[in-house]
């Protein structure tokens, strides 16, 4: 089992996103957290299928900070139900890996 993960979270805006990044990276709950604005998402919410335009958070943590990491977005996010989505970092820089560990409580 992988002690990284990458972790997909969508915002309503680049404005929400940074906020949410500065807390993480603050509280050590990511080592780093990227933002791409302006994606478009489509999906089913409520019965209706809504097209939005959001911004995708790529967070950089340990699989073991998950659960902090998402109670965190929920507190500060928006949205019902935030999308926190972690994906396994199976192999990498092993200098990057060291920093991300250094950089994580």
């Amino acid at each position: 089992m992988t002690d990284y993960v990458v972790v997909l979270i969508t915002a309503s805006g680049e404005e929400e996103a940074g906020k949410i990044a500065h807390a993480l990276v603050s509280g050590r709950l990511a080592a780093c957290v990227n933002i791409m604005k302006n994606i478009r998402s489509i999906y089913r919410w409520q019965g209706k299928v809504e097209d939005e335009a959001e911004a995708l958070m790529i967070a950089k943590t340990r699989r073991s900070l998950l659960a902090d990491l998402t109670a965190r977005v929920k507190e500060l996010h928006s949205y019902t139900v935030p999308e926190v989505i972690a994906l396994p970092i199976l192999e990498g820089s092993g200098d990057y890996l060291r920093w991300l560990g250094e950089e994580t409580s």
